[in-house]
């Protein structure tokens, strides 16, 4: 798909656009949502913890108990617009409302039947939107769409397979758009390992709703072991890849898939797994602590970027905030290659997190990336 290169994208919508709804999402700059699918509110302060701050779904929920949890655990949460949900609805815990999970799939047969029936007309989707607008438009409504944002052609969608027209209309049912795909998890070899395609579904998902609503995606961080999955979990520094590729490419919030399926199935498998949540939390702390910046708009004209190997490209993006220049890098490909940034004024450019700083010559400094590595950097 021919798409805008990054350094002409129109930025992100800011937090400023929360401000349409008296009971949205924080309108703080330093606020970045991070959150968890299907998660038993039970959990909401490990997860809390671990620097989520926002819940999306809830089993057979929202109910009274689901809600007395998230508030104790000052857990925000997006959940369906049912009867416990519209009795609560002066509740802030209700952050917003949300579609059933991914209309744009065949769908199940209602009556447990054989096969499947085709995916969900978008022309539904944006007349529940109305319908839930009007019984509270005070919060914006989310929608989570399937891998066929970025494999296009997959073949999940049944008869809808490859019909990407569709995804310009869905996203007039929603305030807040999301996908999923799970690279080292799945089962499709053009997809397996490839990282990139996270990134790919945000650009796709940005110019379908015209650059004008937030983009998330979901982010694997188990093994997944279904059927239609592979058997890998994906290692702590492919999880960070897989988030900051979706940030360079725009995307303003993002979350975990938490679920592992298979013999021994586990709805919140991080929490029993040291190295991934503390994994976890490494990234979401780094992330809440350049929220402020991530919020700010970016500033592409303030640098640029350069790969020694076309085979390994590296994309940035570029902010300024407080009297410094944040380039934040990712190797978009497996492979080695040098990157070359360009950057207006400073002297030498600190790589937050990693304890050195790298000397600019003539407004220029160098850098090693290997296998979708990610380098962000300060610049005073």
């Amino acid at each position: 798909m021919a798409r805008k290169p990054l350094a002409e994208q129109p930025i992100p919508p800011t937090p400023d656009y929360w401000s349409a709804w008296k009971r949205g999402l924080p309108t703080d700059p330093g606020f970045f949502p991070i959150s968890v699918w299907l998660q038993a509110p039970e959990d909401a302060k490990a997860y809390r913890d671990a620097g989520i701050n926002l819940f999306v779904g809830l089993f057979k929920g929202p109910t009274e108990e689901h809600l007395a949890f998230l508030r104790e655990a000052d857990m925000k949460v997006i959940c369906h617009q049912n009867e416990v949900g519209l009795k609560n609805a002066d509740d802030p815990v209700i952050a917003g409302w949300m579609h059933g999970d991914e209309p744009d799939n065949a769908q199940a047969k209602k009556d447990g039947g054989e096969g499947y029936d085709p995916c969900i007309d978008p022309k539904t989707v944006i007349e529940r939107y109305n319908n839930w607008k009007t019984q509270d438009p005070t919060r914006p409504i989310y929608l989570n769409l399937g891998q066929g944002v970025s494999l296009t052609d997959w073949v999940g969608r049944g008869v809808c397979r490859g019909r990407t027209d569709m995804y310009p209309e869905y996203s007039k049912g929603a305030d807040i758009l999301s996908y999923d795909i799970y690279p080292v998890n799945s089962g499709y070899p053009e997809v397996q390992g490839n990282l990139y395609y996270v990134a790919d579904g945000v650009d796709n998902l940005r110019e379908w709703s015209n650059y004008k609503k937030p983009v998330w995606c979901w982010i694997e961080c188990t093994k997944i072991g279904d059927r239609a999955h592979g058997s890998r979990k994906p290692t702590v520094a492919e999880v960070k890849s897989e988030v900051w590729m979706a940030l360079v490419r725009g995307a303003t919030g993002f979350g975990y898939f938490c679920h592992e399926f298979g013999k021994n199935p586990k709805s919140n498998a991080p929490l029993s797994d040291p190295e991934m949540l503390a994994g976890i939390n490494a990234i979401n702390m780094e992330v809440h602590n350049l929220a402020a910046v991530l919020n700010s708009p970016s500033v592409p004209s303030a640098a640029g970027v350069s790969s020694s190997s076309t085979e390994v490209p590296v994309d940035i993006m570029v902010k300024q905030h407080e009297d410094a220049t944040y380039v934040f890098a990712v190797a978009m490909r497996k492979g080695k290659t040098t990157a070359a940034i360009t950057v207006s004024g400073g002297s030498n450019a600190e790589a937050l997190g990693e304890g050195r700083d790298l000397e600019l010559k003539d407004g220029v400094f160098e850098d090693s990336f290997e296998d979708y590595a990610v380098h962000l950097y300060k610049i005073s």
